[in-house]
């Protein structure tokens, strides 16, 4: 049969479309299938017989867009937006008093977490099997912070002339990765100790295992749940997941052994969180696969969030010039006023204009748009008589609360000492405007369940910050201005392509 030479189709392009209608239709017919028992109002319809599956993909780039309209309209009330693998109940914040109180069995931010990361599927399975990954920050990490900062900070004066320019003139970086990989070995000190946190294979491990994971887990969200068995099949992400997971059991099976012979020689003492969980494991937990399990976990936690907090802080700084002298000012004075070590233990919370500086980044390039995030484990009554049905995923509007007129005033404009400024007008103790939690700061979760690590976060932020103020000048690109931040569903990053030049002062 004769055919137009533009019409045809090249094997390629036929596999693409056949995979195209799959897909299409299959997301078709899964909208079909899943009915929502909530009663909230859906958003993100444009007219009102569209197709679910039509919103759902909408979400993907256009989240939000979607969750912003609802919020504007039912920011009292509650509302749905439709992702693709669910839909979400969008609950106000006036219900966080409530909601707070609730018990993990019966509003879980772990099994919600699980969800969205497709657990059956990228092997994170353990964190539903206990929660020593948690506990060792609520019980270690936390309450023994000066001596762990102490660790992270050392890490950092050696990483700081291994992955940094040391020229004096204007140098291009990319900058994100080399905040990774400064991130990593931050961390890495803490969490397995020196020189392991040092190593190539452990800095790629790390670095990548987060990546891979969620590459796995938002590809399979694409995709409705019955096809799921198959496309694990197919993932390349997926392997590399295991092949992560590998190589993390070699890398930290002999610190457990060597951990465990110390300590039987009586000369053993608590200097990592990784020999902190392998004394406290209970169980299963003891098991050398999920003990490195839970490590790459703590890594899914924390790197990347903190890896893109600075680079979005160190993009806002190029962009708001007008903030870096005060800066300079404030670090310079607290530096004179607390020296060495003690600049660690008095001085990092007394950088109340980094602190503020750093809540306001954050206000704009929040790493996801609604948090926290919580999966219904039984059915739910609140006070006011709304019910929430067993499995349903909730949510809050973390970004839409912190631009509100009326929680920030004039919240389109960027200012890094906002918070600053309030306190002061206000006559308020010192306090970390950063990692604080409450119904209109929503960024690190709320309650009992939020995010025990931000206090280690934010003191690695600022030993990061405070250092490159005070060494180095920085600005974009020539002819480049602050970079996008890009969405995917409720999940916010910054370019990946973008880039800074950095001199020596």
């Amino acid at each position: 049969m004769w055919s137009h030479p533009s019409l045809a189709l090249s094997p390629i392009q036929g596999a693409l479309a056949v995979f195209a209608l799959f897909l299409f239709f299959s997301r078709v017919l899964a909208s079909f299938l899943f009915t929502c028992t909530i009663k909230a109002p859906v958003v993100g319809h444009r007219k009102w017989f569209e197709p679910k599956s039509l919103v759902r993909f909408r979400f993907l780039t256009r989240g939000k867009d979607i969750i912003s309209a609802g919020y504007r309209k039912y920011k009292n009330e509650k509302f749905i937006v439709r992702r693709n693998d669910a839909d979400i109940l969008v609950l106000s914040n006036r219900y966080l008093d409530e909601i707070r109180l609730l018990p993990r069995t019966v509003l879980s931010n772990v099994h919600a977490q699980f969800k969205n990361l497709k657990g059956e599927y990228t092997y994170v399975s353990v964190v539903l099997n206990g929660d020593l990954h948690t506990r060792v920050l609520r019980n270690q990490l936390t309450p023994q912070l000066g001596y762990y900062v102490e660790r992270s900070s050392a890490e950092f004066d050696q990483a700081f002339w291994d992955d940094f320019p040391q020229a004096e003139d204007w140098t291009v970086v990319d900058i994100q990765a080399i905040a990774r990989t400064v991130v990593a070995r931050m961390t890495g000190a803490v969490f397995l100790g020196y020189p392991a946190c040092r190593t190539e294979e452990w800095l790629r491990t790390s670095v990548q295992y987060p990546l891979d994971t969620f590459q796995t887990a938002f590809t399979m969200r694409m995709f409705p749940t019955f096809t799921h068995p198959l496309l694990a099949l197919l993932l390349p992400s997926r392997y590399r997941v295991r092949k992560h997971m590998r190589k993390a059991r070699e890398i930290i099976e002999p610190l457990i052994a060597e951990h465990q012979a110390k300590d039987k020689d009586g000369a053993n003492e608590i200097d990592t969180l990784l020999a902190w969980m392998v004394d406290h494991a209970s169980g299963t937990e003891a098991d050398p696969a999920e003990m490195s399990s839970r490590q790459l976990i703590l890594t899914l936690a924390s790197i990347h969030t903190t890896a893109m907090a600075l680079s979005h802080a160190l993009f806002d700084l190029c962009a708001h010039p007008d903030h870096i002298n005060p800066l300079r000012e404030e670090i310079d004075e607290v530096a004179k006023a607390h020296n060495g070590v003690d600049f660690l233990h008095q001085g990092l919370p007394r950088l109340e204009k980094l602190d503020s500086f750093l809540a306001e980044s954050q206000r704009f390039h929040p790493p996801v748009l609604m948090a926290p995030q919580r999966l219904a484990m039984k059915p739910i009554t609140l006070r006011d008589g709304t019910h929430i049905p067993q499995g349903t995923r909730v949510a809050f509007a973390a970004y839409e609360v912190l631009m509100d007129p009326a929680v920030t005033s004039d919240p389109e404009r960027f200012d890094g000492f906002r918070a600053y400024r309030r306190r002061e007008q206000a006559g308020q103790l010192r306090r970390n405007f950063m990692v604080q939690s409450d119904k209109d700061h929503l960024a690190f979760g709320h309650g009992t369940q939020a995010c025990p690590g931000r206090f280690f976060a934010a003191a690695e932020l600022k030993i990061v910050l405070s250092r490159l103020l005070t060494e180095y000048d920085m600005r974009f690109v020539e002819g480049e201005s602050r970079p996008k931040t890009f969405f995917l569903d409720e999940n916010c990053f910054p370019d990946p392509a973008a880039k800074l030049v950095l001199r020596r002062r």
